[in-house]
């Protein structure tokens, strides 16, 4: 069994242990997806000097299904549609734009409750590190990198503290880089390799990036 992180923080401090090539650069962004991706971005940001972000992504459920991803929706607007379950489950363009819009609007209401009035940032030519505190199957951050390729990057590095193997791999197809701290086997489950695994709350994420941008 390999060392448990002490919680997100110090999950954040290895992880920018990992990712210092990256460190003193003027083109790198941090995006975390929260929760529990802020605390962690929040050191991966400081260490190496970078600018923190939040990066909200939510899964459009098949209508019936609704655990089963047809999609997703992103921070900047994007949406991306998983073309193989659509034909599948025959789900109708009405049906997607419902979908689309009730989740858009559950984003908007997050993306005002941590970012506020300000605008999304502009990530053409940028290096973006797309940062969670962990990855199971991946679902989500497998949205947020394909939704993240509309805004023009010119490299997504998909970092988290700790994996699945399997699913670390996987990424290596569809991201630029990827940086698994961590990837024990058998994994189980994300929380089982934290001390503290506390659900984090949203005053902890206004106050780290209200932190982050001060700096």
């Amino acid at each position: 069994m390999m060392p448990r992180f002490h919680d997100r923080r110090d999950a954040g401090r290895k992880l920018a242990n990992a990712l210092r090539d990256y460190a003193g650069r003027d083109d790198v962004v941090v995006l975390a997806l929260p929760r529990g991706g802020i605390p962690v971005g929040y050191e991966v940001a400081q260490s190496l000097g970078a600018p923190l972000d939040v990066f909200v992504v939510r899964k459009l459920g098949v209508p019936g299904h609704e655990e089963l991803a047809v999609g997703a929706v992103a921070s900047g607007g994007a949406r991306v549609l998983n073309e193989d379950v659509v034909r599948m489950y025959r789900v109708t363009s009405a049906q997607l734009a419902e979908v689309t819009e009730a989740e858009s609007a559950e984003l908007a209401r997050r993306e005002r409750r941590y970012r506020g009035d300000r605008p999304f940032p502009d990530l053409r030519g940028k290096t973006v590190i797309l940062v969670d505190d962990g990855l199971a199957t991946g679902a989500t951050m497998r949205a947020g990198v394909e939704a993240l390729r509309h805004e023009g990057p010119s490299r997504i590095v998909v970092a988290v503290p700790v994996a699945a193997m399997q699913t670390c791999d996987q990424f290596r197809a569809i991201a630029d880089d990827v940086v698994c701290v961590a990837t024990p086997e058998p994994f189980y489950a994300v929380g089982l390799w934290y001390e503290d695994f506390a659900q984090t709350t949203d005053e902890e994420v206004d106050d780290l990036l209200g932190r982050a941008r001060a700096a």
